[in-house]
């Protein structure tokens, strides 16, 4: 069995080849499998930002922890002016769907987590009492709507009710994963469109801001009557793909389907602009794919396949079936929210990818586990958007 080793970034590479670590934020990762020496020397991946991660001593620096040690570029984008917070009036709740994410944001930002009692009578209802003073603060509540999705809803309307009623200032809900955007549109007759359905409810309850990580479909940020702070996971994934030192020339980002190109051209631009296949499909339900044909080539190379989220994996296993047939050299996949319905391990541990990398927005469970498996962390990326929030400064800025 693989032992567990904790990896941090962003990794140290020589001026002469690429600081790639320098596009995002730094993270920590659990990994399950070894290493894999490089297999390229000065051609590797490059990224275009505007100040290098400053490492010492050639170890990784982790910019985590209560001293807020940030790259430079996050530094110097910040506004000159922010609030004292030490005395900021700012409180971060955390529900029960991940708690473990939401204790890693509070230690990123210097906070202690907020005192919350969350219980479940015997018939299922919630019950959620504050147990301390949230009147005139600024409130942060943590919950993504993972499975049980319904179940993690309707707790995150109690909080924000919750918080509504003892006299909040600002209400923000901080949805790592937001579980219904993948019905934003009526594909065909008399379905429903959860997506706008739930942005009413969290509206209602009394939310004043949204603060959620890749969203399946921009549109979803519409279907909101509040501001939407849309932050990517893309930069986290960027930053640890840098220590694969894939060449560059070996390179090609594949779209698991035609929907996703847009966010596929997006993360091959920041591979040195890599060049693109996309995978065609055609699904006759839900959950059920069926790869039809290739767009692109990929023979000989490494194909890094991304998106969004990954459920059951019948899209992106059958996608990468398709890749080794067409000559890939190593299948990788790569998404921010790991679902893992029944029977993505199966397919995800099959041996057909090199390497499963996603990140923590929903937790995953130790069952889960499996050799291919890389976890990252989005704890900096969350805990240093909320606090641009709170301070009124760019968040946008943190992406360019």
């Amino acid at each position: 069995m693989a032992s567990l080793t904790t990896i941090s970034s962003s990794k140290s590479l020589s001026s002469s080849s690429s600081l790639f670590a320098r596009c995002s934020l730094g993270h920590k990762s659990v990994r399950y499998t070894e290493s894999r020496p490089g297999t390229c020397g000065s051609n590797t991946f490059k990224c275009d930002m505007a100040q290098p991660v400053n490492i010492g001593n050639g170890k990784p620096m982790i910019p985590v922890l209560n001293e807020r040690t940030l790259p430079k570029f996050l530094e110097s984008a910040r506004m000159e002016t922010t609030v004292n917070r030490k005395g900021a009036k700012i409180k971060l709740f955390s529900g029960t769907a991940n708690p473990a994410l939401s204790q890693e944001i509070a230690w990123y930002m210097g906070l202690e987590l907020g005192k919350i009692n969350i219980k479940r009578f015997a018939d299922g209802e919630i019950y959620v009492q504050l147990q301390e003073s949230v009147r005139g603060c600024d409130v942060y509540l943590v919950q993504p709507t993972c499975p049980p999705a319904n179940e993690n809803l309707m707790e995150l309307l109690i909080m924000v009710d919750a918080c509504r009623r003892a006299s909040a200032k600002n209400i923000t809900v901080v949805i790592p994963y937001f579980g219904y955007a993948r019905a934003d549109r009526k594909t065909q007759g008399r379905e429903s469109i959860a997506a706008k359905l739930v942005a009413n409810l969290i509206t209602e309850s009394g939310a004043n801001r949204v603060l959620s990580c890749d969203l399946h479909s921009g549109q979803s940020m519409g279907y909101f009557d509040i501001p939407v702070d849309h932050v990517q996971g893309q930069p986290v994934i960027l930053d640890y793909l840098a220590s694969k030192r894939i060449c560059s020339d070996d390179l090609v980002v594949v779209s698991p389907d035609v929907g996703g190109v847009a966010r596929a051209r997006a993360f091959a631009k920041k591979l040195s602009d890599a060049p693109l296949a996309i995978v065609d499909k055609r699904r006759h339900g839900h959950n059920v794919a069926e790869v039809m044909n290739l767009i692109g080539d990929v023979k000989g190379k490494v194909a890094v396949m991304v998106d969004d989220m990954i459920d059951t994996a019948g899209t992106i296993a059958k996608g990468a079936e398709l890749l080794h047939q067409e000559g890939a050299r190593e299948v990788y996949a790569c998404c921010t929210h790991a679902v893992f319905s029944p029977p993505a391990i199966e397919r995800l541990s099959s041996g057909i990818f090199q390497e499963v990398v996603i990140t923590n927005t929903l937790p995953v469970a130790e069952k889960n586990y499996f050799p291919q498996l890389t976890v990252l962390s989005v704890a900096n990326l969350l805990g240093e958007t909320i606090w641009r929030v709170h301070d009124d400064c760019s968040v946008s800025s943190i992406f360019q």
